[in-house]
């Protein structure tokens, strides 16, 4: 049976490989976190934005395009507010395109990547069902 034996200078070694290894280990676990997060926003604004725009489209009715919009994205928080949605039209004629479009600012957690993220997205349907 064989032992095997450090030498005394290498006491320490892993020690300092540790500490030089986590805060790059950190950034690439908090990375993960924040991006995971804005993606996740990033496609509930998308698919709220389609709502709100099928919405426009078949009930041509701003109160209700908003409140479906707000109802869509329910993981986003805080929530939509209209002053982030635009409209592309106020009433929707049968044949024209309404475009919907959704300006969304993520704060981050971190910090290490920025304080915001100014986020958009935009969707677009024929008018009359």
């Amino acid at each position: 049976m064989s032992f095997i034996r450090k030498h005394p200078s290498e006491r320490g070694a892993a020690a300092v490989e540790f500490a030089l290894i986590v805060p790059i280990l950190l950034l690439l676990v908090f990375g993960i976190v924040e991006f995971s997060r804005v993606y996740n926003v990033q496609l509930s604004l998308s698919n709220a934005a389609r709502e709100g725009a099928r919405a426009m489209a078949i009930e041509n009715d701003l109160d209700v395009t908003c409140s479906t919009i707000i109802a869509s994205a329910p993981s986003v928080s805080p929530a939509i507010s209209a002053g982030n949605i635009t409209i592309s039209s106020a009433s929707c004629v049968a044949g024209a395109t309404v475009t919907v479009t959704i300006s969304y600012t993520v704060s981050l957690f971190t910090g290490f990547f920025g304080a915001q993220l100014p986020l958009s997205s935009k969707g677009a349907m024929r008018c009359g069902g």
